[in-house]
C-alpha cells in the first residue's frame, strides 16, 4: 500500500497517474524489507503524461527507489518510510534537473546527514515525512511548503518516476498528472474499514471515486504540489502510501505538509 519499503507504501512508487507515467524499473531499487505492492499499501505515477524537462526542477529522484523535493539548495524533503533512520548517512544519491534518468545532464550529489520525523512509526500512523542533507548546495530552483492550509482542497498535481501500474516496474522517464482532493471522513473511513489506520490532521488524500490516476511504487516521498494565487508551486502533501494503486474507492494518502511545516523548517534549519 505505501508508495515505498513496505507493502503499504509507495516506496517504489506504484501510482496513479497512470500506466504512461511510469514505464521501467530503472536504476533504482526498492530496500531489501519491500513486500509485494498488493500487500499493503503503495506509489507511483499511474494515469499520467510525461513531464516536459524543466517542468518541475526541484523534483529528486533518491537512489533507493523513492522521490522527494529540494526545499533548500542543501536539503531534500521526502518520506521517512523511505529512509533507515536519523543520522549520518552517505549512502543516498539524489539526481536532479532532468525527466529522463539516463540524461547525462542530470546533477547527482551524495546525501550526508538524514533527520526522520520525531515519534514516526509507520505510514498508517502519520509523521511520514523526513529530510536528506546534501553533500553540497545545487544550482536548481526549490519547492516551498505550504504554511497553512489554504491551499489544501481543490485539484493538486503529482509528479514521479514510479510504476505506472501496480505491480509494475518504475519508469525511466518523469510522469505527471493532475488528482483532486478527498475530504477526511471519506478516505479515512474507506482505508479503516480495510483495517489500517488514518490521522486525520497528519494526512491528506487525492484522487478520483472511479480510480485511474495515482501515485504508486516509486512515487513515494515525492510532492503533491499547487500553484498559490501568485502562479507559484507549493508543496501541499508527501506521497506516502494507499491500497494498491490507482483504485477505485481508494484515494492516494499523502502526509499533510501543512501539518508538519513548523517543524520541517525547524529540522531543516538545525541539520548539521
Amino acid at each position: 500500500m505505501t508508495r515505498g519499503w513496505t507493502g503499504r507504501l509507495r516506496l517504489l512508487c506504484t501510482g496513479a497517474v497512470g500506466a504512461a507515467m511510469v514505464a521501467s524499473v530503472f536504476a533504482a531499487t526498492a530496500p531489501a524489507q519491500a513486500r509485494p505492492a498488493d500487500d499493503g499499501p503503495s506509489a507511483k505515477v499511474v494515469g499520467g503524461t510525461k513531464a516536459s524537462k524543466g517542468e518541475f526542477p526541484w523534483l529528486v529522484r533518491l537512489s533507493m527507489g523513492c522521490g522527494g523535493a529540494l526545499i533548500s539548495k542543501q536539503v531534500v524533503l521526502t518520506a521517512a518510510h523511505c529512509v533507515p533512520g536519523t543520522g549520518p548517512n552517505t549512502s543516498i544519491t539524489a539526481t536532479i534537473g532532468v525527466t529522463d534518468l539516463q540524461d547525462a545532464s542530470a546533477i547527482k550529489v551524495k546525501s550526508t546527514y538524514v533527520k526522520v520525523a520525531p515519534g514516526f512509526v509507520d505510514v498508517d500512523k502519520g509523521k511520514d515525512w523526513a529530510l536528506i542533507k546534501l553533500a553540497k548546495s545545487v544550482n536548481a530552483p526549490t519547492l516551498p511548503i505550504v504554511a497553512n492550509t489554504s491551499l489544501d482542497r481543490s485539484t493538486f498535481t503529482v509528479m514521479g518516476w514510479g510504476a505506472t501500474q501496480q505491480g509494475g516496474p518504475q519508469s525511466r522517464y518523469q510522469m505527471k498528472a493532475t488528482v483532486p482532493f478527498v475530504g477526511d471522513t471519506k478516505c479515512g473511513t474507506a482505508y479503516r474499514n480495510e483495517g489500517f489506520g488514518f490521522v486525520n490532521s497528519d494526512m491528506i488524500c487525492a484522487g478520483f471515486d472511479q480510480g485511474g490516476v495515482d501515485t504508486c511504487q516509486g512515487d513515494s516521498g515525492g510532492p503533491m504540489v499547487r500553484k498559490d494565487a501568485n502562479g507559484v508551486w507549493r508543496q501541499v502533501g508527501i506521497v506516502s502510501w494507499g491500497q494498491g494503486c490507482a483504485r477505485a474507492g481508494f484515494p492516494g494518502v499523502y502526509s499533510q505538509v501543512s501539518t508538519f511545516a513548523t517543524a520541517i523548517r525547524s529540522a531543516a534549519a538545525s541539520l548539521p
